[in-house]
């Protein structure tokens, strides 16, 4: 639960900034523009003591090694593309299979390891944006891609996604932060829902099987103790759920996760078409430490196209956006 120091340099010596954006209420995120992460989330507990509520690492070299993408932005597609390939407009593309024989999270050198560019920086506001070149980890197409995280006057975090390409590409990125509303410790005493009646099962490997199923086990309709929850799921991890269909785009409410202890709450709403819940479960040393919600679009749609869309195609702009927000109870 530590953030880096204000300012860092990568080995070729190019600086990263640590940018703060806080509101009057001293509600605060801290993002580095390297893999645009987000490395801490003050908000205040019941009794309005803050305290940060995702994990992070201490030093920018450590976010430079390898770790469970604490706090980045993962893509050119976020979650698992079943053995590393898929067809677009006839063509099959070999990709990574950097997690068993599947591809996650854009591969080995994804958006969670660039360096994005500082395009505009204000005290509550951060937009960043890169670019992925034709051909990076298999993808084809050039996608120019800006992320802009805001904090509003309600305590919440606001994340806004923008793309587009020069060349059919599947495209879906998430916010892969891990939230732990106690501020430390485990997760097991959080309660969660998550609105959403069905999911996408996984193999042994957690890679998508193209199948859509009612919940069961895993029913998160109501409000469930984690604790309680976690021993009935798919090898404790987790999984990928359908949110009900809405107005294209609209925003709705996904999950609403509750700490009893602290009094805090985070509801999180969207309009990308999924939510993956990771339960925390292979974090080395500290399982439970976190969990993530990850809204996203289904990410092995090019081989399971009856369960989603996720092309993006020249002419079109990419727009979603999730909110985190914080409240107490």
């Amino acid at each position: 639960m530590s953030s880096v120091p204000s300012k860092e340099t990568l080995p070729d010596g190019e600086t990263v900034p640590l940018f703060t954006l806080e509101n009057a209420r001293g509600f605060s995120v801290q993002v580095i523009p390297y893999g645009a992460t987000i490395v801490s989330v003050r908000a205040p507990d019941r009794q309005g003591h803050f305290a940060n509520v995702v994990l992070g690492l201490p030093s920018l070299e450590d976010y430079l090694g390898e770790h469970p993408y604490l706090g980045a932005v993962a893509g050119r597609v976020a979650g698992r593309i079943s053995g590393a390939r898929f067809s677009l407009d006839g063509k099959i593309y070999e990709l990574a299979a950097n997690d068993k024989s599947n591809h996650v999270h854009g591969g080995i050198a994804g958006f969670s390891r660039k360096l994005w560019a500082v395009e505009k920086a204000a005290p509550r506001s951060l937009r960043l944006s890169c670019i992925s070149p034709d051909g990076e980890e298999g993808y084809p197409g050039t996608v120019r891609v800006a992320v802009t995280y805001s904090v509003s006057d309600d305590n919440a975090l606001v994340i806004e996604i923008e793309a587009t390409t020069d060349s059919p590409t599947p495209f879906s990125l998430t916010q892969h932060s891990y939230f732990n509303l106690a501020g430390d410790g485990d997760t097991l005493g959080h309660e969660l829902q998550i609105l959403a009646d069905a999911y996408a099962p996984m193999d042994e490997d957690l890679g998508l099987v193209g199948r859509r199923e009612p919940v069961a086990a895993n029913d998160f309709r109501q409000p469930r103790r984690l604790g309680d929850a976690i021993p009935q799921l798919f090898r404790k991890h987790g999984d990928l759920y359908f949110l009900p269909p809405a107005d294209p785009r609209a925003l709705r409410t996904a999950a609403i996760l509750r700490d009893p202890g602290s009094g805090r709450a985070l509801t999180v709403k969207t309009n990308e078409d999924c939510l993956q819940l990771y339960t925390g479960a292979f974090l080395e040393g500290r399982p439970h430490a976190g969990l993530c919600l990850e809204c996203e679009g289904y990410p092995d749609a090019l081989n399971s196209p009856h369960l989603g869309d996720i092309t993006l195609r020249p002419g079109q702009t990419f727009c979603r956006t999730t909110i985190y927000a914080f409240s107490t109870f």
